[in-house]
Formats: C-alpha cells, sequence, structure tokens
C-alpha cells in the first residue's frame, strides 16, 4: 500500500475511535452501560407504577403473563424547564449480556407524565429491544428472582428516529439529549415452578 493509501486508512480509524470515544462516555452517564454514573444527568426525577409492590413486579409483566405479556403502567415527575421530550428504557444490567434491553420508547410527549398498562402515548416510538423486536419484551427472571430497571429519562429535544429503529441508534440519541433522569428498580421473583 502507498503512503496515501496508509494516511487514508490511519485517518479513517482515527475518526471511527474518536466517534467511539464520544458515544461510550455519554452512553455510561445515562447509567445504561456503567450503572450508578449519573455524572451527565444533574437532575433527580422520581419514577413508580402500580405494578410494583414492595419492590417487587407483578408476575403478569414478566414472562409469566404470556409471551404477549402488556408493559405495566409507569409515572413519573420532575422533568425539569427545556424538557422536549421523554423516553423509558427498561433494561437489566446484570444479564449474561450486560446490558440486555426489554423495551425503549422515546419521543413521548414532555406533557405526559404515564405510560398505561399495555399502551403507549400518542406520538411515541419504540425502538428494537435486544430481542430484536420493537414491543415491550417481558422479564423472565429464570430461577432466582431478579432485578430490572425502569429508567425515564428527560431529553432536551425529540429524537424523530423511526419506530423500529436500531437500539443503538436510540440509546446513543438517548444519552446526547439526557437532561434529567429518574428510576425503579424492581425485583421479579422466580419463574421457576
Amino acid at each position: 500500500m502507498n503512503r496515501t493509501g496508509l494516511g487514508r486508512v490511519a485517518r479513517t480509524t482515527t475518526v471511527a475511535a474518536a466517534g467511539l470515544l464520544t458515544i461510550v462516555p455519554a452512553l455510561a452517564g445515562c447509567g445504561v452501560f456503567s450503572p450508578g454514573v449519573d455524572q451527565e444527568t444533574p437532575v433527580a426525577m422520581t419514577v413508580s407504577s402500580d405494578a410494583i409492590v414492595q419492590n417487587t413486579l407483578e408476575a403478569r409483566y414478566t414472562c409469566k403473563g404470556g409471551t404477549q405479556a402488556a408493559n405495566p403502567p409507569l409515572s413519573w415527575a420532575g422533568a425539569p424547564a427545556g424538557t422536549k421530550s421523554i423516553a423509558v428504557v427498561v433494561d437489566d444490567s446484570n444479564a449474561p449480556i450486560t446490558p440486555y434491553v426489554y423495551w425503549v420508547v422515546f419521543d413521548i410527549n414532555p406533557n405526559t407524565s404515564q405510560i398505561a398498562e399495555g399502551q403507549l402515548p400518542s406520538g411515541a416510538r419504540v425502538a428494537r429491544n435486544s430481542a430484536g423486536t420493537s414491543r415491550y419484551d417481558a422479564p423472565c427472571p429464570g430461577s432466582h428472582s431478579h432485578q430490572y430497571r425502569f429508567t425515564v429519562y428527560a431529553l432536551n429535544k425529540v429524537l424523530n428516529l423511526p419506530s423500529g429503529t436500531s437500539l443503538q441508534s436510540a440509546w446513543s440519541q438517548i444519552a446526547a439529549a439526557t437532561i434529567a433522569r429518574g428510576r425503579s428498580a424492581p425485583y421479579a421473583l422466580s419463574t421457576s415452578p
């Protein structure tokens, strides 16, 4: 390869590496890749659900509810001024393939403060989850109880991504636009008989 070709390869590699280094810290700030890292999210929101009783997610919202288990109802408060949209991510940071994402909803109107059971707010969109589907994928804790994260993000913009967009695309856009977040991290009991 001539010097010009090597120079192009080096520049392309440097640009790709720089891009990756920009995305990873942003996602870490959302707690998506690094649980507990809050430096990018200065405002705390509150998140609650009638489906979470004594910090336990009701079984009907897990795989015990069947293959078409409905998403649980979710409420939030505390989105700061400047919030242009809301996003919700349900994930498992302790899955064998970390993190495993069950649901990503975005472009929720900032005046909305809840998601009803089995429904999406008007105008909201859904990204693909770790299973590759654009819907709520009910968690399945297996033989031991397991903790799941229901995180609500206040964003400083509307993402305007299409429904069915890739998980990585949605995550990187959410991370870049987050101005506040709140989380509920209930346990789901064993689904073994």
